[in-house]
C-alpha cells in the first residue's frame, strides 16, 4: 500500500469537498441511513467523536432545522458546522462532567459514533483502542437512548466485534455489522448497527 494513499483525495473526498462537508466520512452515514432508516425529523441525536463535523452537518441537513443534534469531541468542529438546533460540547467523553452535560441534553432517538483512535500502525494496539471507543459508545447508547432508539458505531475489524454484537443484542431488537461502500478499500473499519432499543 503506498504510504500516501490516504493523502490523495479520492472520489469520496472530492465529493465531500464539493458538497460542503468537512470530510468524506459523511457518505458512510448516508449509506447507513439509506439502508437502515436511522434519521428522522424532530429526532434528538447524539454524535460522539464528532469533529471535524461531517456527520453533524449531514444530521442537521437531513433534519431540516427540526429536532436537536448534540455533538461532542475533544476537538472543535469546523467553523462551517453550525445550526440553531446544534449543541456542541467540547471535552472527554469519558469524563463524568461531560457525561452529565450529554445526559442533560437527552434522552436520544439516535446515537452515532464515527470516532477512531489515534492509530499507531500496530494493528493489535489499534483494534484494542477502537474497541475501547466502541464500548464507550455502547455505554452511551444503553444509558441515554430512548426505547425504540437506534445506534451506529465504527469498529476496526479483527476487533472483538462478535462479542460486542452479542452484548448489543441484549440492548437492541436487531444488531448487525455493515461495511459502507464509502469505506476505503484498504481500511479495516466497519460499523455495528443497533436497531430498536428494547
Amino acid at each position: 500500500m503506498p504510504a500516501n494513499s490516504y493523502e490523495k483525495p479520492d472520489f469520496w473526498s472530492q465529493k465531500a469537498f464539493s458538497e460542503g462537508y468537512p470530510a468524506r466520512s459523511v457518505y458512510k452515514l448516508k449509506e447507513i441511513d439509506e439502508k437502515f432508516g436511522m434519521i428522522k425529523k424532530n429526532y434528538t441525536v447524539l454524535d460522539l467523536g464528532a469533529a471535524p463535523g461531517s456527520w453533524t452537518t449531514f444530521l442537521l441537513r437531513k433534519m431540516e432545522g427540526t429536532g436537536k443534534v448534540v455533538s461532542c469531541d475533544l476537538n472543535q468542529l469546523s467553523k462551517s458546522v453550525k445550526g440553531d438546533n446544534l449543541l456542541f460540547i467540547q471535552g472527554d467523553l469519558n469524563a463524568p462532567e461531560i457525561r452529565e452535560q450529554i445526559a442533560a441534553a437527552g434522552p436520544y432517538d439516535l446515537v452515532v459514533c464515527d470516532a477512531a483512535p489515534k492509530t499507531t500502525g500496530n494493528r493489535t494496539v489499534d483494534t484494542a483502542r477502537s474497541e475501547q471507543l466502541v464500548e464507550m459508545a455502547v455505554w452511551y447508547a444503553q444509558s441515554m437512548l430512548k426505547k425504540g432508539g437506534n445506534f451506529s458505531v465504527k469498529i476496526f475489524q479483527n476487533g472483538d466485534q462478535q462479542r460486542i454484537l452479542k452484548s448489543m443484542r441484549e440492548i437492541f431488537t436487531t444488531a448487525k455489522g455493515f461495511k459502507p461502500e464509502a469505506c476505503r478499500a484498504e481500511s479495516f473499519e466497519t460499523y455495528l448497527i443497533g436497531i430498536d432499543k428494547k
